[in-house]
């Protein structure tokens, strides 16, 4: 993947919101107990922290990811998702065309840089990025889902979630396009589009049917 990628991402994610209103402010997402205005307030927060990310990487610094960890996260999300619309829009638009201009600031030296979300570097915060942008446009239930999701990022999802394959099972998820496995033991094998495959295993709802017997997977890493 590259910067491009992620900005194709935030394109759609910003064209989304663009008409944002207040009912469909707030209407529920795709993920249990959250309105879209809960959404859109975690994905302008993450934005805001990993601008962090960079910039202090970039200054040869580290910085954790939030303020107060992840309780101050969880309340800074509750407080701001009942905003109204027009300040959800601003706030999200505001936070996302921030962090792409950062992003835009990394020279092709820098990607080793650390960074403190996840201990890793500047190569995975823009994975992350990736995947939250993408991911979390789908959790909004406004038209997208994962059926838009490339091959590309398919794969690196999948390969992402491998610690999700329970113990004692080789997982096999079969496509037309594409096989991935993962794990040792009773082979277990679900046939499917390999975006409703990924959808699957990074437990959303599926576009179309998959089939095979579906073992209980393990949290996200």
């Amino acid at each position: 993947m590259a910067l491009t990628d992620v900005r194709a991402a935030a394109e759609q994610l910003l064209a989304l919101v663009a008409d944002l209103d207040e009912p469909t402010a707030r209407g529920a997402s795709s993920l249990p107990g959250w309105s879209r205005g809960h959404v859109i307030t975690h994905i302008a927060y993450f934005s805001e922290a990993m601008t962090r990310q960079v910039d202090e990487a970039l200054q040869g610094r580290l910085i954790e990811m939030y303020d107060g960890g992840r309780p101050e996260r969880d309340a800074s999300i509750e407080a701001g998702a009942d905003r109204s619309a027009a300040d959800l829009r601003a706030h999200l638009t505001a936070a996302v065309t921030t962090l792409l201009s950062s992003w835009d600031k990394v020279s092709p030296t820098d990607w080793p840089l650390p960074i403190l979300h996840r201990n890793s570097n500047l190569a995975a915060g823009l994975q992350a990025t990736w995947r939250e942008l993408t991911i979390h446009t789908t959790d909004l239930d406004l038209g997208v889902t994962p059926a838009s999701w490339s091959s590309s990022f398919c794969l690196h999802l999948l390969d992402f979630l491998r610690p999700r394959t329970p113990d004692g099972i080789h997982l096999v998820l079969k496509s037309p396009t594409a096989t991935w496995e993962n794990g040792s033991g009773e082979e277990v094998e679900l046939t499917g589009a390999l975006t409703d495959l990924t959808a699957w295993y990074a437990g959303r709802t599926t576009p179309s049917p998959i089939t095979g017997p579906e073992p209980q997977l393990l949290p996200w890493p």
